[in-house]
């Protein structure tokens, strides 16, 4: 049975929607969608999904757990996997999910409560007593390596203490500050002339996810080298360790362990703690509803007298026993449930409302207030989404206004304080032009409630935001690249389109003064900045990436890593691609209808195979090495990869198993080939051996890529 063109269109604005927050969320630190808005959304996804199987795909985000890995650190796989938490809003949700445990397990067990704080989750590693690993949640699965940063963070025990030091102990915790510190730090950011944080738990990520150990490289060799920007050098880096210094952490979770026993999770947290481990004092077992109830009301009265963040309170089947009995969705814990506080709001002056342009050409108005301070922040702007939703919340330019933390994250507009107009306030009016290019807005499609520039070719603001794409780390991780940049590339007129970037030569930054810096003794003319040397370098090292990698950074709809990495395995080349019809590439796992149609769509552009043409002329890999069928000894093998493999990432090993053929899967089942066990190899390894899959050891991970299956296996046995 077909999909209904409105079932199809919706599914597709879910999950740009969803996946554009989720990037903005755990890769940028700068949150646009409210939790509450979030959940409506992925909620409206899997209903949507549920009546319409085949619309599922790689991309779709019930497919994930949500924050993939930047590219900027070394990838860390968990020992034992860390999920989300499913949400509730009230009494009637939390009495529901009460009532799925008792049907889970027979009778309501005793329940552990503790507070949600709003900061960034870590997994820490210790073994035989020493910190071996910390890691950012990532895509639960696999995160970011912060290990080196945790030398600077006294509140993470480098050792731990005791007289009972288990074997193994991997813990789960949030990183955090506390609210004074915050605003400490938002005071240093406004009088350095940067912008301020959103909210703690956009600062403590912003903290902990920074290479604060090439920063301290660069100082040194700056500082031997005499060079003057050693000082400046030394300005950000004493301030990024005072920042790592300040920063907070509670562990709130265990996952792999060995030496370790526990029963309850209560007295894991009592272990954890003699361990010398920093654990909440505020914890407490509840066991009755209407205990778990007081906890939740209680703290949701005195939720401004802690120290940090909250924005609810978690609670938990104590009994681990329980907790495996219950299990796990692919997402969220069965034995576990976040519940959420309603939102704090407050009234401020709404100054006017202006729209900015975005990558896709969809114009969005936003509210500009006065600064008021909202759930722990000072808020001034927030999104209003439309002209229909300017509307529909009866809103005039100069209202007093409620406003509200959504999710006590993202600045929201409720409405106007009616009872206090003066007859002053004027009515929003959305632009007819472009404020970018001046081109006439329209919906893409009749119907549709968001208005768009058109002008997707030359409008300035979409360039700006595409050749930022370009050069994100999820494309072709162009160093150098940012937004500065790409605005001074197109002001002076050294790219027209993201099509020029790859023929850019040294003589035309030369002609634009950002690219340049006033000549030193000796010098004649403008020399180039170092920066713009190494963005140069950059471009020639991005020529070199792998074909997926070019497919993500074209900015075609829905083709992210995932459907990116299961083309180039298929066709091998662009050249490939672009001749494929819908039909051929929805045949392709992991791409299915709704991406293949919109790489049809890409390709039909004229200006779109422009852009492919002058890539290829500025040098740009079209194709992956092309390899005979013969010289391909994985073709027809599913391979899983797990732990650390000696020279590669986990990215680069899986790219080197796709060129000879192989597909790499992200879990161990039936239907694996066979797993590659690295140090640490953790779950994955019990699973293959519970099921018999053959496993290859690491140090053999090259043999496996050169003579086959049959030949790494032998040398695994040796």
């Amino acid at each position: 049975m077909s999909i209904p063109a409105k079932d199809r269109k919706r599914w597709d604005e879910l999950v740009t929607q969803i996946n554009e927050a989720r990037s903005r969320y755990y890769q940028s630190d700068r949150p646009t969608l409210a939790d509450e808005e979030y959940d409506s959304l992925y909620r409206e996804l899997v209903e949507l999904e549920n009546r319409h199987p085949e619309l599922a795909s790689g991309e779709s985000p019930t497919q994930t757990v949500g924050g993939e890995r930047s590219e900027m650190f070394e990838p860390v796989e968990h020992l034992e996997r860390m999920y989300s938490l499913d949400n509730v809003f009230d009494d009637g949700e939390l009495d529901a999910w009460f009532d799925r445990v008792v049907k889970g397990i027979g009778s309501l067990p005793p329940m552990l409560c503790e507070l949600k704080i709003d900061g960034l989750a870590v997994d820490a590693v210790y073994v035989n007593g020493v910190l071996t690993s910390l890691a950012t949640r990532g895509d639960g699965r696999v995160g970011e390596d912060v290990t080196a940063n945790a030398d600077h963070i006294p509140a993470i025990p480098r050792t731990l203490s005791g007289h009972s030091i288990p074997e193994l102990v991997e813990v789960r915790g949030e990183i955090f500050f506390t609210l004074d510190d915050f605003t400490t730090i938002n005071a240093e950011q406004l009088e350095s002339g940067l912008p301020s944080f959103a909210n703690p738990r956009n600062a403590a990520a912003g903290t902990l996810r920074q290479r604060v150990d090439k920063r301290l490289t660069e100082l040194r060799e700056a500082d031997k080298a005499g060079a003057r920007r050693a000082e400046s050098l030394r300005g950000d880096v004493d301030r990024a360790l005072r920042r790592l210094s300040l920063l907070r952490l509670t562990v709130h979770g265990i996952g792999a362990t060995r030496g370790l026993t526990i029963s309850r999770q209560s007295d894991g947290y009592t272990e954890l703690a003699a361990l010398g481990l920093p654990v909440s004092d505020r914890m407490d077992v509840r066991d009755s509803i209407e205990g778990v109830r007081d906890y939740i009301s209680h703290y949701g009265e005195h939720r401004h007298d802690v120290e940090h963040e909250i924005d609810g309170v978690v609670v938990k089947v104590n009994e681990i026993a329980l907790q495996r009995q219950l299990g796990e969705t692919s997402r969220a814990p069965r034995w576990a449930i976040a519940y959420k506080y309603p939102p704090e709001v407050v009234r401020t002056r709404l100054l006017d409302i202006e729209v900015n342009v975005g990558r896709t050409g969809r114009v969005t108005p936003f509210a500009v207030m006065e600064p008021v301070r909202v759930a722990g922040s000072t808020v001034s702007m927030a999104t209003l989404h439309n002209a229909f939703e300017v509307e529909r919340k009866g809103v005039l330019i100069g209202d007093m206004v409620f406003l509200r933390k959504a999710g006590d994250v993202i600045p929201e507009v409720l409405g106007p304080v009616v009872e206090v107009r003066t007859g002053n306030e004027r009515a929003f009016r959305m632009p007819t032009t472009c404020p970018s290019c001046g081109t006439k807005l329209a919906p893409e499609k009749e119907g549709d409630k968001d208005i768009r520039c058109p002008n997707a070719r030359t409008c300035p603001a979409q360039l700006q935001e595409r050749l930022f794409h370009v050069a994100s780390r999820g494309a072709l991780d162009i160093e150098g690249l940012g937004y500065k940049a790409a605005q001074a590339l197109l002001s002076c007129g050294v790219v027209t389109d993201v099509g020029d970037l790859f023929l850019i030569t040294e003589e035309d930054l030369r002609t634009c003064d950002f690219f340049t810096r006033d000549p030193g003794k000796g010098e004649s003319g403008r020399p180039l900045t170092e920066n713009a040397k190494g963005m140069l370098g950059q471009l020639d090292v991005a020529r070199a990436r792998p074909l997926w990698r070019v497919l993500v950074a074209l900015s075609i709809r829905h083709v992210g890593p995932t459907a990116a990495q299961a083309l180039a395995r298929e066709f091998g080349s662009l050249e490939a691609i672009a001749d494929a019809d819908v039909d051929r590439l929805a045949e392709v796992e992991g791409v299915g209808a709704v991406i293949a149609e919109a790489v049809r769509e890409w390709f039909d552009v004229e200006w779109h195979r422009e852009i492919v043409e002058k890539w290829r002329a500025g040098g740009v890999r079209m194709a992956d090495d092309a390899v005979d069928a013969g010289e391909q000894p994985l073709a027809g093998l599913t391979v899983v990869i797990t732990g650390s493999v000696p020279g590669y990432t986990r990215e680069s090993a899986a790219e080197a198993v796709a060129a000879l053929g192989g597909k790499v899967a992200g879990s161990v089942s039936s239907k694996t080939s066979v797993l590659v066990a690295g140090e640490s190899a953790g779950s994955k390894l019990d699973k293959a051996e519970n099921l018999g899959v053959p496993i290859v050891r690491a140090e053999a991970f090259a043999t496996l890529l050169s003579d086959g299956l049959e030949a790494a296996l032998e040398a695994s046995s040796d």
